[in-house]
């Protein structure tokens, strides 16, 4: 025995040394992955669906979609996991080994074809690769149906694609059915705004799209937007998987999805609330307020402060006529509260509008409570103006100066417009000033001379010009404009011909963000869009049907779709390349253009 334990003896501080460095090695490692290797950017692999895709006389009670992956996945977006036509509730889920069970917590209904569509809802376990997404369908009568519909959905103002609205298709024709049932058959939309609606009966739809903001698949014009079809739609075609229409493509593959056919666009927009109510109320100075109301048109019948006669009150609506500027223009001093009355008319709960007076307390916020004293600075007793030029559009839009409250008094001989040629020469120049009709706090300045390069314009406002209706005189300000000294500068003319209505034409940056210049006509004419750098820019054109120079939303239940909006294309493009020290000229037949 001693010489088998010294023959083994020798091995055995080895084994220790060699045991303890694996198991010290895997213990310390369990919280963290293996290094080395390759990322897995694979996504799931599909293998199984059960119920197959097409099944019938599925169960109407207790029904489970069992999907199968090729390794384990997790649900990044339960909301993705989407029932056509939808219940009540959203479907539910859990995961069992590799394979997401989906599962309803309501009754089927009766012979009726169901889809079920989990694209965007699944990724792997470790990587989060995402499965690119799978539709099936099941019926619970004899025969699954067999035609799909598709369309894109867009935002009215821009047209840029709404990703995730809902679009609805309905059998039941009346006005009513959008805001008190679920649909038929529905879809989602995916980045591209696109849908399909798939095996769906062949028969008459009503067409809705709804942004819906509580997921419930109705329509509630308080919370939601909405778009509609002036038609009622007849799907054509047959459901065929190798159409590219029903592929799932990664929305990064801009060339497949571009290459899917809509038969039907939606235009969404946000529809003015029905109801009326003044609903927000504010004191912005000592002798300014506002008022907000839930709907546009309002119809005020009169308003007064306390202890102010009416006449002393000057008011200012906006365009959509639902808000209100105030002002009360006395000399007195204004107390820490006003007291406003508004007689209007609101709707009532039976949907009707009466005429009603209500009172509101607006309280000086600025003003220091107790006995302690507010320090008063320079600024606060002047009458505060603003002179605004630029040189990209001061030919076009002349000189704009606006004051922060409604101008008492006002010497408008003692402005002063002048010239300085290059060789620093001065010259006095005639001008125009001329009160915006939307807004009684701004003027409109318009030179009487060509502007001419190298040349710099000053308008100036003198001290002790224009008094406000505190009874504060202006301090002295003046602004500064020229031409644009950048040789590099290009410009884009558009002539239009065929012009039969009022229209609202824009220049816009190239995200469609922001306004660069603006057009209002109702005759053919040729318009100069002059100074522009290089880069990409959009023309929007919109057609202004009430003649009122805003868009004007739609309305579901008087059939009004939104004021109609196009952008100039070039080469499958909304925008267009303007490049350096060029002179680019475009003719464009309006009734044409906006018949397409």
């Amino acid at each position: 025995m001693r010489k088998l334990i010294s023959r083994f003896f020798p091995l055995i501080p080895a084994a220790v040394v060699i045991l303890s460095s694996i198991f010290s090695h895997s213990c310390a490692n369990t919280t963290q992955a293996p290094r080395g290797g390759l990322k897995d950017t694979i996504p799931p692999v599909l293998v199984k669906v059960s119920p197959k895709p097409g099944a019938t006389h599925v169960p109407l009670k207790g029904a489970e979609i069992s999907f199968t992956f090729n390794e384990y996945v997790v649900v990044k977006d339960p909301k993705s996991i989407y029932l056509s036509p939808p219940q009540a509730k959203s479907p539910k889920y859990k995961i069992k080994g590799k394979s997401l069970v989906v599962y309803f917590e309501e009754e089927l209904l009766p012979d009726l074809t169901y889809s079920l569509d989990i694209t965007g809802a699944v990724g792997d376990n470790n990587e989060g690769n995402m499965f690119p997404g799978f539709t099936t369908y099941f019926s619970t009568g004899d025969t699954a149906d067999s035609m799909f519909l598709t369309g894109t959905v867009v935002d009215c103002n821009d047209l840029k694609p709404i990703k995730g609205a809902t679009v609805m298709l309905y059998k039941d024709q009346s006005d009513s059915a959008v805001f008190l049932q679920r649909p038929v058959a529905s879809g989602k939309t995916d980045d591209w705004g696109y849908f399909s609606i798939r095996n769906i009966k062949d028969t008459v739809y009503r067409a809705y799209a709804v942004v819906d903001a509580s997921s419930n698949n109705v329509y509630n014009p308080e919370e939601d937007k909405i778009a509609f079809l002036d038609t009622l739609v007849t799907p054509w075609r047959v459901v065929n998987d190798s159409l590219p229409e029903l592929k799932k493509f990664d929305m990064k593959d801009t060339l497949h999805c571009l290459s899917r056919k809509s038969d039907i666009t939606l235009n969404v927009f946000r529809e003015k609330p029905e109801k009326q109510m003044l609903m927000n109320k504010k004191r912005t100075s000592d002798r300014g307020a506002y008022v907000t109301f839930m709907s546009t048109d309002t119809r005020i019948d009169s308003l007064w402060f306390k202890n102010f006669p009416p006449e002393k009150v000057i008011t200012e609506f906006n365009i959509p006529k639902d808000s209100l500027l105030l002002w009360i223009n006395d000399s007195r001093r204004m107390p820490d509260t006003l007291h406003l009355f508004v007689k209007y008319w609101k709707t009532d709960t039976l949907n009707t509008l009466v005429p009603v007076t209500e009172d509101f307390k607006l309280v000086d916020e600025n003003r220091p409570k107790g006995k302690t004293k507010r320090k008063i600075e320079h600024n606060d007793t002047i009458c505060k103006l603003k002179l605004t030029a630029t040189p990209e559009n001061f030919e076009h839009d002349g000189i704009i100066l606006e004051f922060d409250d409604p101008p008492f008094l006002g010497y408008f001989d003692s402005l002063l417009f002048k010239s300085i040629n290059p060789k620093q020469v001065e010259q006095e120049e005639k001008f125009t000033i001329e009160r915006d009709s939307l807004n009684l706090r701004r003027y409109i300045i318009t030179p009487k001379v060509t502007v001419l390069d190298g040349y710099e314009y000053v308008f100036k406002v003198p001290h002790r010009v224009f008094m406000d209706i505190n009874g504060h005189w202006n301090d002295s300000t003046q602004v500064k404009v020229s031409r644009p000294k950048d040789d590099a500068l290009s410009s884009f003319t558009l002539n239009l011909n065929g012009v039969k209505n009022k229209y609202i034409i824009q220049l816009l940056d190239e995200n469609k963000s922001k306004v660069l210049r603006e057009y209002v006509i109702d005759s053919d004419r040729s318009l100069i869009f002059p100074y522009l750098k290089k880069g990409a820019y959009s023309i929007r054109i919109i057609e202004d049907v009430n003649r009122n120079g805003i868009v004007d939303t739609g309305s579901l239940l008087q059939h009004r779709q939104p004021e109609k909006v196009r952008f100039l294309k070039t080469k499958d493009k909304d925008t267009f390349d303007i490049p350096e020290r060029s002179e680019i000229e475009q003719s464009l037949d309006m009734e044409e253009f906006m018949r397409d």
